[in-house]
């Protein structure tokens, strides 16, 4: 690895990360048409750990409510009138299929995630997915009216965000469409559900990642990418929140299926 690729895929990780377009779509396909070697699970774990970081400074205030709310839920009565409580709760239910669901499919991901054709297809029929989901965006149902069974359902769709090149934060964005929320929301609820998922995948790859003894120059790469990735998420979060309160998904629509189509044609 070179420093202008660290800066390189770690801006990559940031700006995709939570566009839905898929980030592990666009960190495969890159390096391997550019003809660059794999940047390595360490550097992988910096750029996503430089996300989740982001996550966790953007939605500081929310993580608080979040936490507060959570431990009022646990007495007695404690979910009346307890919103930030009922959506911890929420956000919970939301993370258990998709973890569980890595644990037992782990391996088969990794032995097909480098796939270039997996993850074109993936690209093009989620990103019809949400097109069709986003013609009923206008219901204007927002985070008061989140029920449980939203999270569950919503749940279940990260699952397949397990596929590459379908993108985590595009299929909560597209459950939450297809459940009634509006834009905004649903996009909100993507960002808070990336939190705990965010933590679970870093837990489990930095346990991988100590078994491994890098050198300095890896380490100074993986500051870069931390860095860039980081900053770069910040500008998009709020960039997103923002790009979705007057406009539709339809860019992310075109982007995804066009990105699709490319993959197919250019891959051997």
């Amino acid at each position: 690895m070179e420093w202008l690729h660290a800066v390189f895929l770690g801006l990559i990780q940031g700006i995709t990360e939570f566009l839905p377009i898929s980030s592990s779509g666009h960190l495969i396909i890159l390096p391997y048409q550019l003809g660059w070697q794999d940047q390595g699970l360490i550097f992988d774990v910096a750029v996503n750990s430089g996300t989740l970081v982001a996550l966790l400074i953007y939605f500081r205030r929310d993580v608080k409510d979040l936490f507060i709310g959570f431990v009022r839920s646990l007495r007695p009565g404690g979910l009346e009138n307890n919103q930030s409580g009922y959506l911890a709760w929420s956000v919970a239910l939301a993370t258990i299929p998709i973890g569980v669901s890595g644990l037992l499919v782990k391996d088969k991901v990794e032995e097909f995630a480098r796939d270039p054709s997996i993850v074109a297809y993936a690209s093009i029929v989620f990103g019809v997915f949400l097109w069709l989901a986003d013609r009923g965006a206008n219901s204007g149902k927002n985070l008061s009216r989140l029920t449980w069974r939203d999270g569950i359902l919503i749940g279940i769709g990260q699952i397949f965000a397990l596929i590459p090149g379908a993108s985590r934060s595009g299929v909560t964005m597209t459950a939450g469409l297809f459940l009634g929320f509006d834009r905004e929301t649903s996009a909100r609820l993507s960002f808070l559900m990336a939190l705990p998922v965010g933590i679970l995948v870093g837990g489990l790859e930095f346990i991988e990642l100590i078994k491994s003894n890098p050198s300095t120059q890896e380490l100074g790469f993986v500051a870069v990418g931390f860095f860039v990735a980081m900053f770069s998420a910040l500008m998009i979060i709020k960039w997103l929140l923002t790009w979705v309160k007057s406009r539709n998904m339809t860019v992310f629509v075109v982007y995804r299926v066009l990105l699709g189509i490319i993959i197919l044609l250019i891959i051997p």
